[in-house]
């Protein structure tokens, strides 16, 4: 019953056994990652290298008999992110010191998380691509992610443009480089980034729409 307990306690004594477990649980650390941080975090990301160092000193660290190691695992990002986020003067209102939540609370919104996840999954699949691409197609220069913003903005204000999106599985990029003003190099760049804000921030996705809250929220643009 407890498979991934036992497991990271193999690997703790086994550096192949320890890569693998690492490997696999690569989303989780993206996905814990993201929600510390209240933003969408790729491999690019610092907060990215600060979870992975947290992540396998937990495995180190973890005892057997104290429970979840994926708990434990999230514990330790987070404490380790918190740091990070000092060091950078970030967060300091925000993130409380210590980490207290219900544990009931947490499996609620993490279930909720990962159905939203499996949603988006099958939408974008009908664009041909996935969920996990956009970890390599999300912009992150402020000038890029402030473009990306715009033409995301413009086809939220455009439902009739969203409607012809969905319809033919295609971005309008020649009616957003026009209308929106967003150069076409940054369209092409970041078309999966592109569809899927639209579709999450005209669906119902409360979850996934945390990670997205700079393009509602940006007002110089």
């Amino acid at each position: 019953m407890r498979e991934i307990d036992q497991m990271a306690v193999e690997a703790t004594a086994d550096e192949g056994k320890l890569s693998t477990f690492i490997t696999r649980h690569e989303p989780f650390i993206l996905k814990t990652a993201s929600k510390i941080s209240r933003q969408y975090i790729t491999k690019s990301d610092d907060e990215w290298s600060v979870a992975l160092v947290a992540f396998s000193g937990a495995v180190s660290k973890y005892d057997y008999d104290r429970g979840s190691f994926m708990a434990f695992a999230e514990k330790m990002i987070h404490q380790r992110l918190v740091d990070h986020f000092r060091t950078k003067g970030r967060f300091s209102v925000e993130v409380p010191v210590d980490f207290i939540e219900e544990e009931a609370m947490v499996e609620e919104n993490d279930a909720c998380l990962k159905n939203e996840i499996e949603a988006m999954t099958a939408i974008l699949g009908a664009y041909g691509f996935s969920f996990m691409d956009l970890a390599n197609c999300s912009p992150k220069a402020k000038k890029t992610r402030s473009a990306c913003a715009r033409a995301v903005r413009y086809l939220l204000h455009e439902p009739v443009m969203i409607r012809e999106m969905r319809a033919s599985r295609q971005l309008p990029m020649k009616i957003i480089e026009k209308k929106a003003e967003v150069p076409r190099k940054i369209l092409d760049r970041h078309r999966k980034y592109l569809i899927a804000a639209v579709e999450i921030l005209s669906g119902d996705y409360p979850f996934l729409s945390e990670y997205l809250k700079y393009i509602k929220e940006e007002r110089s643009l």
